[in-house]
């Protein structure tokens, strides 16, 4: 009888010593992979992730810059519009000015064209006045007239052209006729008719000479 108890208290250690172990093996192999997975999971979760946020990265980068080169075409062709429509105004205010001036020009002349027939007669009114009448307070109010109408003609650049011993020139004289000198050569004026007159280096009127043979 006791040798059946000593040998049955060992199978019941043998036993519960295999337990332990087969127990603590498997305790190891439940705990290895459980700490390297969520790892792995982890890694690959992270590259996932970076990638993804690369890509959005990337796409809303292109979005941005179509946006902006976008946005900088429209500028540029404002720009260009606005340089164009500045060089068509200012063109448009040179002929506008251009325009003016030529009317002025041409409403001028008009006038002087009108006043130089009064100037003719005050001239050959006062030519023909003798030394003793020129003294006379009528003549000299006549001729104060004529000086103060010559004087504002020359204000706006009305000037007499000169004839008598230039050569003739066709822009402005007008030959009326052919005469003889021993003063002067041929082609040179001897003899004024009419005087002419110019408007700031534009004839207003031509000269009627007597040109030498």
């Amino acid at each position: 009888m006791v040798v059946e108890e000593k040998e049955l208290d060992q199978e019941i250690k043998k036993e519960t010593n295999s337990e332990e172990v087969d127990s603590e093996e498997r305790t190891l192999e439940d705990s290895e992979p459980e700490v390297a997975e969520p790892e792995a999971e982890n890694a690959e979760d992270n590259t996932a992730s970076e990638t993804e946020t690369a890509k959005k990265k990337s796409f809303f980068g292109r979005e941005k810059k179509e946006k902006t080169n976008k946005l900088q075409e429209k500028i540029d062709e404002l720009e260009d519009r606005v340089k164009r429509q500045m060089a068509e105004f200012e063109n448009f205010r040179k002929r506008s000015e251009k325009e003016k001036s030529a009317m002025f020009e041409t409403g001028a002349k008009s006038v002087v064209e009108k006043i130089l027939p009064v100037v003719d007669n005050f001239e050959r009114g006062l030519a023909g006045l003798s030394e003793e009448d020129q003294k006379q307070p009528f003549a000299e109010g006549m001729n104060m007239v004529y000086k103060q109408l010559i004087t504002e003609l020359e204000k706006l650049e009305v000037k007499p052209i000169e004839a008598v011993g230039c050569e003739f020139n066709p822009e402005f004289h007008n030959a009326v006729m052919q005469v003889e000198s021993e003063e002067y050569e041929s082609g040179i004026i001897a003899q004024e008719l009419q005087k002419g007159y110019t408007y700031r280096d534009s004839v207003v009127r031509h000269s009627m000479v007597a040109v030498v043979q």
